[in-house]
């Protein structure tokens, strides 16, 4: 794998000094100018979590360090980075915005003019950043979308690495009468006319879909609340505990609901006025992406209300005009249930200095030991089964 930081050969020295002349790169300090820049770039082009809403939420309320980077050719912007700053032990890294929590990520930036970007310009904005921010050691960029529709993603231009997880998703061809032609539907029809039974009889139940800031927060407290008890019995460290990570969210959800073109929706399951499964969606294209989900463990939780909320979630997708209805990423029983697409996402190291090298290489090592460890099913459920025993003695890990 090339490190930003490696000699250019001899042989391609030529073809590199053409492709500068087209190309250069900029690096700003995040404040408002650098953002309201972004943002004109952002438009529809980004992935959800590259977007500008979620960038502004992020800043707004964890308040980081971080740059904006941008790629020129001719002297018009292609894509741009906004970026944070991350301290891993005496090293600091770069990653985008959001960190575990994005997921399929996609620059901002000129889809027409993206296919146009080489492996040397992604070397160039690297190089761009080291030499505007030297106290960085690597780039760290995860969890990369192979494209935005038929646009190749350019930062795949550079050497990359299969993420450790898989993403899964649900073809809508046909509609939702096509999903379950292909996904058992006689089946999945008779458990939600049972879960019907079984929530009209608990007290009725009703879909909500959050349209105003009190639903919206509604919704996301009491997924706070299911998420940090579910983490709490799988040995997990909560990653939406922290109060600047919950209002981030609210604030992505929120002013979403001003948007002419929504792209951040949250869905939930009301039993006898409790909330019992949430769910939270973003929309990229033609594809609608289940975020985060989260149900009750309460007396209800064996009628499978996040089962029932899926079931709604994606037949109103379909209706709507989707696509596809993507899971995102990980690997889970009740996403097989529906899911017939298998994608990977990737990961792009670039190391801005000796330490950055030697961080990038135990990254690839640690990446590649998740993967063969996720991928064997003995060994996933027995290292899950050591984190709740972990979580016995109350102390918790990352998810990872």
């Amino acid at each position: 794998m090339v490190d930003a930081a490696s000699s250019f050969s001899r042989r391609g020295a030529k073809r590199q000094a053409t492709a500068a002349a087209r190309s250069h790169a900029a690096v700003s300090a995040l404040d408002a100018e650098a953002l309201d820049f972004y943002e004109s770039l952002a438009g529809h082009s980004a992935a959800p979590p590259q977007s500008a809403a979620w960038v502004r939420a992020w800043v707004e309320n964890v308040r980081p360090e971080g740059i904006v980077a941008t790629l020129f050719q001719e002297k018009q912007p292609v894509l741009a980075l906004a970026l944070e700053v991350v301290p891993k032990g005496p090293l600091r890294t770069l990653r985008f915005m959001g960190g575990r929590h994005c997921n399929g990520n996609f620059p901002a930036g000129d889809l027409a003019a993206m296919p146009a970007v080489t492996a040397s310009d992604i070397l160039e904005l690297a190089r761009e950043i080291g030499r505007t921010r030297p106290d960085i050691d690597l780039i760290h960029l995860e969890r990369l979308d192979a494209g935005n529709g038929p646009v190749r993603n350019p930062l795949l231009r550079h050497a990359h690495m299969p993420s450790p997880n898989i993403a899964l998703a649900v073809d809508l061809a046909g509609g939702f009468e096509g999903v379950l032609e292909r996904m058992s539907g006689k089946r999945k029809r008779k458990k939600h006319r049972s879960q019907t039974r079984k929530f009209e009889a608990a007290g009725g139940f009703r879909r909500i879909e959050a349209q105003t800031p009190e639903e919206a927060a509604r919704l996301l407290d009491a997924f706070f609340a299911m998420k940090a008890k579910r983490f709490r019995k799988m040995g997990i460290a909560d990653a939406f505990g922290s109060p600047a990570v919950r209002g981030f969210f609210h604030d992505l959800f929120v002013s979403d609901l001003r948007r002419t073109e929504r792209q951040f929706f949250l869905e939930g399951l009301e039993v006898a006025g409790m909330l019992r499964a949430v769910t939270g969606s973003s929309i990229c294209g033609r594809r609608m992406i289940c975020e985060f989900g989260a149900i009750a463990e309460d007396d209800l939780a064996h009628a499978s209300p996040g089962d029932f909320l899926f079931f709604d979630n994606i037949r109103l997708a379909a209706e709507r005009g989707f696509e596809i209805y993507d899971f995102s990423v990980g690997d889970e029983p009740y996403k097989r249930l529906w899911c017939t697409l298998e994608s990977t996402q990737f990961d792009v190291l670039l190391p801005l200095s000796a330490k950055g090298r030697l961080l990038a290489a135990g990254l690839r090592t640690l990446g590649a030991a998740k993967a063969r460890v996720k991928s064997n099913p003995r060994l996933w459920s027995l290292v899950k089964r050591l984190r709740r025993q972990v979580a016995g003695g109350e102390a918790l890990v990352s998810e990872d």
